[in-house]
């Protein structure tokens, strides 16, 4: 096996590049799969099946979580420059992590006899996580342009690792499942996988890496300003005052303007051609 080779080269690189600091939860997962690797061998090969059997599927929880953790690690760096879409990515990957908890408790209790609960739990966890890793892969890659995401970022260059391993299992998982391989032909193409997503992230990791782009920062600063103005709505004026405070305007300058009228027409003087003068100058000069 030449993973725990190629581990320590990623794990050197990320020293050197000082990625460790940046994400360190993907290096405590490259560190956990050396440590996992260290007491998983021996024990396949000289210990007992029992502790064999209880070290793997224990290693295989954690590296699941760590792997789930490095998600949202991945999602706080693209989502670094907008804190409200920070956040609300943190509330989803809260309920996502309990609803998979849920759906595996309910798994490994409704487990079938002759099978552990156990491994039951931990499959169909790990199985959520892939989908989630693929889904995270095939959200960068069409959001990128909107989230100003480069691919030669640090976090773009992960996520793809990630994407290209859990999609090779699903799909051997599937074909597995539906008889179109065998467990040996699953196991090459698990191995053949993860080795790919190692050399993905050592050549991401030798990297410079590069800055966000600036084409699509106007469309995500507008989705962070309206999920900004939905969290902290500001003081809003209330229609009925201003129409009402309209009405009296209009009111008040037609009372105005109807007072000049009223002053103007007792103001001016009588004139002579009114039909009233007529009879009464008749009757005052009879002819």
């Amino acid at each position: 096996m030449c993973y725990p080779a190629l581990e320590l080269v990623l794990g050197a690189a990320m020293l050197w590049r000082k990625l460790h600091s940046k994400f360190p939860v993907f290096f405590a997962y490259v560190v956990f799969q050396l440590i996992n690797f260290a007491v998983i061998f021996p024990a396949h090969q000289y210990g007992s099946y029992n502790f064999y059997f209880y070290s793997y599927w224990t290693g295989t929880a954690i590296s699941m979580g760590l792997g789930f953790k490095v998600i949202h690690e991945i999602f706080l760096d693209v989502f670094r420059p907008y804190h409200t879409l920070k956040d609300l990515g943190t509330v989803l990957f809260k309920w996502a992590s309990l609803v998979m908890i849920f759906v595996a408790l309910v798994v490994a209790v409704a487990s079938p006899p002759g099978q552990s609960p156990i491994v039951l739990a931990v499959m169909t966890m790990q199985r959520c996580v892939r989908v989630i890793q693929c889904g995270l892969i095939l959200f960068l890659l069409v959001f990128s342009r909107y989230l100003a995401v480069s691919w030669k970022q640090h976090s773009f260059g992960i996520a793809c690792g990630f994407g290209l391993f859990a999609g090779a299992e699903l799909a051997g998982s599937a074909l597995y499942a539906g008889g179109a391989i065998n467990d040996q032909t699953l196991a090459v193409l698990v191995t053949v996988s993860y080795g790919c997503a190692i050399l993905v992230w050592v050549g991401y990791a030798l990297s410079q890496g590069s800055s966000r782009q600036s084409a699509g920062a106007l469309v995500s600063q507008r989705w962070e300003q309206s999920l900004t103005d939905l969290q902290h709505p500001g003081p809003a004026d209330s229609l009925i005052p201003m129409f009402e405070s309209m009405v009296d305007r209009a009111f008040s300058k037609n009372k105005e303007h109807s007072a000049d009228i009223l002053l103007s027409e007792s103001t001016a003087p009588p004139t002579s051609s009114t039909p009233f003068n007529e009879p009464l100058s008749q009757f005052s000069h009879p002819k």
